[in-house]
């Protein structure tokens, strides 16, 4: 990735002579086939939880763009160098996120803040790494194409094969063979560089079809921008880590898919919303379902079904304006309570076995829980009122 945001912009402004803002503009299909295939990626993964196709697919397909790539010459039209960047973005985003994933899916808790800066630091290494020595590659190639291509042709005064190699702007002072020899030049280097680009792709799929493909986590389902990008290194704790991703509940789209889950599992059909303000009334008593809405920013006719549906099935019944349970309505509340935990497991994996459960997890469940919830405080301040 980094050798085509370094190489790609100076082929394009050098050999094709395009400006800087229009280089960005070339270099969109490769955004945007990183862009694609990580999206479609990350929605494969998290609805059948296999991620092992992907970094052994996309590692082929970086390699096939590298060696795209090295096919561009000056004469290269706009279409193929367009298509041959969104070969190359397909194959880099089928690799960036995954394997993000499976590192944290692959260690325990207590290792997961480790196992992600880790990846992240060792990414930013390989970044540096990779860029100095594609670097040194590129200019030796670059001041023996120089030599050879200028040997004997007459250049302007100030303008030697030595000037070029480290300032290219003065390729616009030369012209005839000066100025042709000079742009093959720079072209055969800067596309040497993709060439020595696949033989290390190469190896890395290799080492993608001994890549162990573990279930996985749910929890572990959604990095976050930060844990994508190579020069943005992550300090997160296991358990900041942990609730990162367990966060995404807390989201009321969030809420809304974890009570449908949870009604499933518990075998009932009530909605995402009944579920909650069932369970809600069970553990913190009866309360007016107005002054519930109006409390956690939830719409009023929502809070209305829900309420209508929990009376329907004789789960809760009005004293007043107050909502209470049945002890029908409890014995449900028992199944979703127990079915609310095991999706929290679901999403935990083998980080939740009862006899090595982390302190520090069990309460981070606790806090979930509450967030799906509510709190004890907040049900005592309604019922104030």
């Amino acid at each position: 990735m980094f050798g085509g945001l370094t190489y790609l912009p100076t082929f394009l402004q050098v050999v094709h002579g395009v400006s800087p803002t229009m280089s960005g503009v070339h270099m969109l299909p490769m955004v945007l086939g990183v862009l694609t295939s990580s999206t479609v990626s990350g929605q494969l993964i998290t609805r059948t939880g296999r991620w092992k196709v992907f970094p052994v697919a996309g590692t082929a397909v970086t390699a096939a763009g590298l060696a795209l790539l090295h096919r561009l010459d000056r004469t290269s039209p706009a279409w193929e160098t367009s298509l041959y960047f969104l070969v190359f973005g397909l194959g880099l985003g089928l690799v960036i996120q995954v394997l993000i994933l499976a590192v944290q899916n692959a260690v325990r808790y207590e290792d997961l803040g480790v196992a992600t800066s880790g990846v992240t630091f060792f990414r930013s290494i390989g970044a540096a790494f990779g860029v100095a020595v594609f670097g040194t590659l590129f200019t030796r190639a670059l001041r023996d194409n120089l030599a050879d291509a200028l040997r004997g042709v007459p250049l302007p005064p100030g303008v030697t094969a030595g000037s070029l190699l480290h300032d290219p702007s003065g390729v616009a002072r030369l012209g005839g063979a000066a100025r042709s020899g000079t742009l093959t030049a720079y072209s055969d280097a800067i596309t040497s560089v993709f060439l020595y680009g696949v033989p290390v792709m190469a190896v890395a799929h290799l080492l993608a079809w001994l890549l162990r493909e573990d279930r996985l986590r749910g929890s572990v389902r959604a990095p976050d921008g930060s844990e994508t990008v190579p020069p943005n290194p992550v300090e997160r704790s296991s358990r900041e880590e942990c609730a990162r991703a367990l966060s995404l509940l807390a989201t009321r789209q969030g809420r809304r898919e974890a009570y449908a889950r949870i009604a499933a599992r518990a075998g009932t059909d009530l909605s995402p919303a009944a579920c909650w303000l069932l369970l809600r009334i069970v553990h913190y008593g009866p309360v007016a379902p107005a002054l519930l809405a109006d409390r956690h920013d939830v719409p009023v006719p929502v809070v209305a079904t829900a309420a209508r549906q929990l009376e329907e099935q004789r789960l809760a019944q009005r004293d007043g304006l107050r909502l209470g349970p049945t002890e029908r309505g409890r014995q449900v509340a028992d199944r979703l309570t127990r079915s609310r935990e095991e999706e929290l497991a679901g999403l935990l994996g083998d980080w939740w076995r009862p006899e090595e459960r982390p302190h520090d997890l069990a309460e981070l469940v606790r806090e979930m829980t509450t967030e799906l919830a509510g709190s004890d405080e907040e049900w005592r301040q309604m019922n104030r009122r």
